[in-house]
């Protein structure tokens, strides 16, 4: 028997199969990067301003929640921190995402984990590098926009604001509630990495090797970023360390355990929850826009070069 008939014989049963590293692709990056700021530039910031602003005013509803912010400033008030701060973020996000994730995945299914254990660890690590990379910075100055209306800073711009926290604080005051992120996102794409590679095997069924349609892909993804929320606990504590609400009970220095504390203080136990319902609606479109947004770019743009490539080889 030849040798190239030997490269592609049947793997012996006792052998473990060719694990094969997904290659990096910089196309996929930039179009995971355009479609983040799409989806942030449509849907995704107003519910992350409706998100936010539960968070930090936890005694107000959904309804009071969108009257206020409308009251803000109209339909631009559900845009605030969009430019630059989100647009900077959803560019970036995706991409340190995406790299992080698949080497943590590739050396977890490496070392001899199931394909769910590997996507948790992925997501958790890819969560952790997104925080201290881009998010934490991001998020922060979000925040200032969104709860800064009732200070006396409100006139002030928030390139402003970001300065003088750098001067007081440098780039741990610029990074303040990073803790917090960091600790959102490796729970947050943990579980949805975690939970969508479950779905998926539920859907396959016996037949562990069939290809699943866009629907179950989308429906187990859209299943995985919602039931990712119950770490909204963590998103309310960040939103409250980095407001820019004043009260005169609420503690300067605030860390994680502080933080909590003031929180239960104050609202309870469902305070924690607090704006966990458009939470909830973000991640879906997000998943919309990822799954079925991306798969339709991909394909036009796979069919337009195999058109362009016809001809010559003909």
């Amino acid at each position: 028997m030849s040798k190239a008939v030997e490269a592609v014989s049947p793997v012996a049963a006792h052998q473990k199969p060719v694990i094969e590293k997904k290659p990096m692709s910089w196309s996929n990056i930039a179009l995971g990067a355009a479609i983040q700021t799409f989806e942030v530039s449509t849907l995704g910031q107003p519910f992350e301003v409706v998100k936010t602003h539960m968070a930090a005013n936890r005694a107000d509803s959904i309804a009071t929640s969108l009257k206020k912010t409308y009251a803000r400033g109209g339909i631009a008030g559900f845009y605030q921190g969009l430019i630059p701060w989100a647009w900077i973020e959803a560019s970036t996000k995706g991409g340190v995402l995406l790299f992080t994730s698949s080497e943590i995945d590739y050396r977890a299914r490496v070392a001899g984990f199931s394909s769910s254990w590997s996507g948790l660890f992925g997501g958790v690590g890819g969560g952790v590098a997104q925080a201290y990379t881009t998010m934490g910075f991001c998020t922060f100055m979000k925040t200032v926009e969104v709860t800064r209306h009732k200070s006396a800073d409100a006139s002030v711009s928030t390139w402003r604001i970001a300065y003088d926290v750098f001067q007081r604080e440098g780039i741990r005051g610029l990074n303040r509630g990073v803790s917090a992120v960091a600790l959102r996102q490796m729970t947050n794409w943990g579980s949805r990495f975690g939970i969508s590679r479950v779905t998926e095997s539920v859907f396959r069924g016996k037949d562990t090797g069939r290809k699943l349609s866009n629907m179950e892909r989308l429906a187990s993804s859209a299943i995985g970023g919602a039931l990712a929320c119950w770490n909204q606990p963590l998103e309310v504590i960040r939103v409250e360390m980095q407001s820019q609400t004043k009260a005169a009970d609420r503690p300067k220095n605030l860390n994680l355990f502080s933080t909590a504390g003031y929180i239960y203080q104050k609202s309870g136990f469902m305070g924690f929850y607090r704006g966990v319902t458009p939470r909830i609606g973000l991640s879906v479109y997000l998943t919309v826009c990822m799954v079925f947004g991306g798969d339709s770019v991909k394909a036009y743009f796979n069919n337009k070069s195999q058109k362009s490539a016809a001809p010559a080889n003909a």
